[in-house]
């Protein structure tokens, strides 16, 4: 494993800049008919911020919980609740979110 210095560590931290995670989870009408047609409109959107520099992380979530996704975006939170109040599982009740500040890197991201 790779040590990391307390020096290293310091001069990383201050880099660090704030994001916005969102929390996706089941809504009341998942189960609808008509909900698997929204759910794909919600993944075109999806693919449509991550284009535009806006969703810089998408990650379905694939286990049997509520939990249907977590997103990290470059906007702060009360932009991202703007955003996701828009997207079409959530106008359909088909998914209720949680919006978090958070801090991250830049340039970090997921192994290819």
């Amino acid at each position: 494993m790779t040590t990391v210095t307390d020096d290293e560590m310091r001069a990383l931290m201050p880099t660090a800049r704030a994001y916005t995670t969102v929390i996706l989870r089941t809504g009341p009408r998942r189960d609808q008919p008509g909900a698997d047609a929204i759910v794909w409109e919600h993944g075109r959107r999806n693919f449509e911020l991550r284009a535009d520099g806006v969703l810089a992380v998408v990650c379905p979530v694939t286990d049997d919980t509520e939990v249907c996704g977590i997103g990290i975006f470059t906007t702060d939170p009360a932009e991202t609740a703007r955003i996701m109040d828009g997207d079409p599982g959530v106008v359909a009740g088909v998914f209720v979110y949680d919006v978090h500040p958070c801090r991250s890197f830049a340039g970090d991201g997921l192994p290819a």
